[in-house]
């Protein structure tokens, strides 16, 4: 990460089940809070330059599959790690 130049985006996701709780009151909160929970992992303990890291919370609202069942919504639990290109590549090659 240190010699890369690129912006890396930590997004934040969750199931579709309703959350109410004086920390979380709803899923933004929560997807938002684990992808700030993966940045300052990787800035307080790996050492790395916060200014790199973008995090972003999408709440239920981006699953990958649909929440159909527990196993279904355990793969919607979960934090991405995107990097941004520096360059457009075309994939039609």
């Amino acid at each position: 990460f240190e010699r890369l130049p690129n912006k890396v985006f930590i997004e934040g996701h969750t199931d579709n089940r309703k959350i109410h709780t004086l920390q979380y009151p709803t899923n933004w909160e929560l997807s938002t809070d684990r992808a700030v929970k993966v940045v300052r992992y990787l800035v307080e303990e790996c050492g790395l330059d916060p200014h790199k890291f973008i995090a972003v919370g999408y709440g239920e609202y981006s699953p990958l599959v649909p929440n159909t069942s527990p196993e279904n919504q355990a793969m919607n639990r979960r934090v991405v790690m995107k990097i941004k290109a520096t360059e457009v590549v075309d994939q039609k090659q």
